[in-house]
């Protein structure tokens, strides 16, 4: 009688070592988000998973982005952040009292932000918590996951049931057509950068007189 445990897949120690020592960085890493009073709103807390197609801003990106949120959304303004996790994380690691924001995103890691974490699917636009009232927000800032027009079309219905009238878009530049056509934005001169560069050139588009220009 064979040995059932013969067709069993060994790691090789070599594998098996890198395997530990992969873990170890990864609680190290954790330990130290918590002993040095981690901010938990910093960009990369949430480190990004390609395979939702997620890709950070560069630090300063976000900043910019976030700053004319807040100047378009004004005093005790409200701002949506769609599929935006960045530039969720720079407005509140700024603070202050007298905005409000909320983060509309997939990935329920970032469901650690408590309340203002909304579970959202672009496939399901409309799908979304009966306190989010229609035309309830000063402005929308979305980053749509993929670069087709099925998903910004799909993300549009999102931005158009949330925003009072404001909408600012980062996309490909390959998009400029479509968030036209969908949302009726126009590109600012801003370049939007990110963490690691991206093989699609990015940029950012508003209906409204930004200061990204």
């Amino acid at each position: 009688k064979m040995d059932d445990d013969d067709d069993v897949p060994q790691l090789s120690s070599h594998t098996l070592a890198a395997l530990q020592e992969f873990y170890l960085e990864q609680q190290q890493r954790e330990g130290m988000k918590t002993s040095q009073g981690f901010n938990q709103y910093s960009i990369g807390s949430v480190e990004e998973d390609w395979q939702l197609s997620q890709f950070w801003y560069s630090d300063e990106t976000a900043s910019c982005l976030a700053k004319e949120a807040l100047l378009a959304a004004g005093k005790g303004g409200r701002i949506a952040c769609v599929s935006a996790p960045s530039v969720y994380q720079k407005l509140k690691e700024q603070g202050g009292e007298d905005f409000s924001t909320c983060l509309l995103e997939y990935d329920r890691r970032f469901s650690v932000y408590g309340e203002e974490f909304i579970f959202y699917d672009y496939n399901h636009p409309l799908d979304l918590p009966e306190n989010l009232l229609p035309q309830s927000f000063d402005i929308v800032i979305a980053d749509p996951p993929y670069l087709s027009e099925e998903c910004l079309q799909k993300t549009a219905e999102t931005i158009k049931f949330l925003t009072k009238g404001k909408i600012l878009l980062c996309t490909g530049a390959v998009m400029e057509e479509q968030a036209a056509k969908h949302l009726g934005v126009k590109m600012c001169k801003f370049i939007p950068k990110h963490s690691r560069n991206l093989a699609n050139e990015f940029r950012c588009y508003v209906n409204y007189a930004s200061g990204l220009d």
